[in-house]
């Protein structure tokens, strides 16, 4: 069924991995001085750049990770250990770039742009904050739909025109979420979308006690009963159970991979995000990265779904794209050691004797 016209035609711009670019690299991989497999995720990670990039020696152009907040009516639920009233607060944090995402995006030289999709109060407008909101905060999934079937394009629309923008001058792409509550929406959605038992993909969030967790599940339990969605219909499964920066995240994958960007995927929200985005789109697992496994528990049944493997376990549950950030330098690392190492042939050195 048509969405509208801008994504259904970024959805149609994402096709497979360029079968050119992924054999000269992985001929390259078995040229460069080292025993073939040696470098391991470095050499595999390295070849699907090349299919992604469309380039068959890859470089990283530029990194940027784009944070996407937003509120969410289930939060009245008791779900979160923390008030709605910290979204509006660390969205300024990072417009300040005092919030952990900052600290690791100047590590990894990438670029942040902050986006309201849908705080649940008027923000004071100001650079490096873009005010996009389509509603003050999502619905209590609990009690009804998150929010619209139009709101939801809208959603899209805005993420993919985000990544468009990026895109220009950019060819790694993470995204990040700032939303009090938005754990909750999270599970369902992956719940919905793989099938999975709403007590397996639902963990403490913000750090909820017990009573809480329990509270939390059913609280999950009860908004895919309400809301019934649809887990082959990504679009059907945002607008009933998800959340504006949910949405706009979902958008922001699928801009960047019809761009031939790679999108560096980050913790449970975006996870969700991807599930959302690789609903509406199965070849965009292709240019997927998994950053890192999240302590919450259903990140990893949504990343085992889409047939993702993450490249770092920290212990993390921060949110905010950090783990993306994290993982950019390695991504970087392993397009360098294909461009950089020598051949045997190259260097002078004999390459292992098979006979």
């Amino acid at each position: 069924m048509p969405i509208s016209p801008l994504v259904d035609q970024t959805i149609a711009a994402i096709g497979p991995l360029d079968a050119e670019a992924v054999a000269a690299a992985e001929a390259r991989q078995g040229v460069l001085t080292k025993p073939p497999g040696s470098l391991g995720r470095l050499e595999s990670l390295s070849v699907q750049l090349a299919g992604i990039l469309g380039q068959p020696i890859p470089q990283i152009a530029g990194k940027a990770v784009i944070v996407v907040a937003g509120d969410h009516g289930v939060a009245s639920e008791g779900v979160s250990a923390y008030p709605a009233e910290v979204t509006p607060q660390m969205v300024f944090n990072f417009v300040a770039g005092g919030a952990a995402i900052n600290a690791l995006a100047r590590h990894a030289g990438a670029s942040i742009t902050v986006i309201d999709a849908g705080v649940a109060v008027d923000l004071e407008p100001q650079p490096g904050l873009t005010i996009a909101k389509v509603g003050y905060g999502a619905g209590n999934i609990a009690r009804g739909p998150a929010m619209s079937r139009d709101d939801a394009i809208r959603c899209l629309e805005i993420g993919i025109n985000a990544a468009n923008e990026q895109a220009a001058g950019t060819n790694l792409i993470a995204g990040g979420d700032m939303g009090i509550g938005n754990t909750t929406p999270s599970a369902a959605i992956t719940a919905a979308i793989t099938g999975a038992d709403v007590a397996t993909v639902t963990g403490r969030g913000t750090g909820v006690d017990d009573a809480g967790l329990a509270g939390k599940i059913a609280t999950i339990r009860r908004a895919l009963e309400v809301n019934q969605p649809d887990g082959a219909d990504g679009l059907d499964v945002l607008s009933k159970v998800g959340g504006l920066e949910i949405g706009v995240l979902a958008g922001v994958m699928l801009g960047a991979a019809a761009r031939n960007c790679a999108v560096v995927v980050d913790g449970f929200i975006s996870g969700a995000a991807a599930l959302i985005a690789w609903r509406l789109c199965p070849n965009i697992a292709q240019r997927y990265i998994a950053a890192h496994r999240s302590v919450e528990p259903g990140h990893n049944v949504g990343l085992q779904a889409m047939g993702l493997t993450p490249l770092l376990d920290m212990d993390m549950r921060l949110g905010e794209g950090t783990g993306a950030a994290l993982a950019m330098p390695i991504i970087e690392a392993a397009a360098k050691t294909l461009a950089e190492m020598a051949t045997f042939a190259e260097a002078g050195v004999s390459d292992r004797d098979d006979g």
